[in-house]
């Protein structure tokens, strides 16, 4: 094993190792669609369109201009707008939130399950009234929130999937985008899927729905220069398409050297210990994890983030990269001061926003990587037991 003191750099992401064995393949199809000159709605957007579908096991996916557009689409399609509340985690990043309250509606902040830190579905049937009008639950870190138990809670109200961080995972016999009403994937360069800029896609079994959408992406014309509704401008251009396509055939292998990763990370915490300083994440039965982060708790006695600044400062101190997904929950941002949400209300968000750090995960992470990591998380737990008296049980 790597020595606790030896500075082995390693940092929290590094899209250039995964993209730079596809470098010809991904100019190559650049090549094509320059040479065609079809940039925008081209033969290269249907295709990827038709291979997301293939690939989520559902009728239609609709390209659009980012996973955050990937959001308001659906909302904008059931005509969400002030008065009407959508209910959503608040443990998560801000874009879920940021597209309720854009078209004018109230986001309703849910609490989490603290063992997946996806949305509880007992708290979503709590919130929910007459003036709920979608519910979006966010698959969390690359695992699916518990869709049965938020289907049972929602009835009639349409599910959209945040799939933003789980390309890929499945939840039962199903994966990600073909579980609600539709789904919202991002294809920002550090997700598993990454493009070479922003790009989002909607899937969706609803013809209709997926009809609307292409309206509602291309200023609302159908045909064109005759708007019926308005839309906005978010289209999935040709460039981002081919790159993607290129890149989705590697999907699936990426996915399981992220999966060796996390479970080169389990064996090491019962090898060293790592419990009760540092908890290592869960996988709920059922499910399967893409791992877009791996993401432990640091548990705080105090009711502070103390213990978790001293993990990543050590981290930090020996070159290894680690970030904190998400260090301020939505109910407390200040934008959404006027919504009166304070401290204590969502209390499982609160603390996993005080213990969460994520730690290098990627597939394209050398063994000699990890182990550097996996030495600083058993210096750092051997400290902790030392100090505190507390060892695994």
């Amino acid at each position: 094993m790597t020595s606790p003191t030896q500075s082995l750099p390693v940092p929290m992401l590094d899209v250039t190792r995964q993209n730079a064995p596809l470098l010809a393949d991904m100019e190559a199809a650049i090549a094509d669609v320059c040479r065609s000159g079809a940039f925008v709605h081209g033969p290269a957007c249907r295709q990827f369109e038709q291979e997301i579908a293939d690939y989520c096991g559902v009728g239609h996916a609709v390209g659009c201009a980012s996973g955050s557009d990937a959001l308001i689409l659906p909302l904008m399609a059931l005509e969400i707008g002030p008065g009407d509340e959508v209910i959503i985690p608040s443990f998560t990043f801000f874009a879920t939130a940021g597209a309720v309250a854009r078209l004018g509606a109230t986001p309703v902040f849910a609490d989490i399950l603290p063992e997946t830190f996806n949305i509880d579905p007992a708290d979503v049937a709590r919130k929910m009234t007459r003036r709920t009008k979608a519910i979006i639950p966010v698959h969390l870190f690359g695992q699916c929130a518990d869709m049965a138990a938020l289907t049972a809670a929602a009835g009639k109200v349409p599910l959209i999937e945040d799939a933003a961080q789980a390309i890929g995972a499945e939840y039962g016999d199903l994966r990600a985008g073909a579980l609600g009403w539709c789904g919202a994937f991002s294809f920002y360069p550090t997700k598993n899927l990454g493009g070479c800029g922003d790009g989002g896609v909607v899937t969706t079994d609803d013809g209709d729905l997926a009809e609307r959408l292409r309206i509602l992406r291309d200023h609302g014309q159908h045909p064109r220069y005759h708007h019926h509704v308005v839309g906005m401008n978010s289209r999935l251009d040709s460039l981002q398409a081919a790159v993607l396509s290129v890149k989705l055939k590697r999907l699936d292998a990426w996915a399981l050297g992220r999966q060796a990763n996390a479970e080169r990370y389990e064996a090491a915490g019962d090898r060293f210990d790592f419990a009760p300083a540092i908890e290592l994440p869960t996988v709920a039965e059922g499910c399967r994890s893409v791992w877009n982060q791996y993401t432990v708790r640091v548990p705080s006695d105090d009711g502070t983030s103390r213990r978790r600044d001293a993990l990543q400062k050590l981290l930090a101190d020996r070159k290894i990269g680690a970030a904190i997904y998400y260090p301020i929950p939505l109910h407390l941002q200040e934008c959404f001061a006027a919504l009166g949400y304070g401290e204590g209300d969502l209390p499982e968000s609160e603390r996993a926003a005080r213990e969460v750090l994520s730690l290098p995960i990627y597939g394209e992470m050398t063994a000699a990587e990890q182990e550097a990591v996996i030495a600083a998380l058993a210096q750092f737990a051997a400290g902790e037991a030392a100090a505190t008296g507390k060892h695994a049980a």
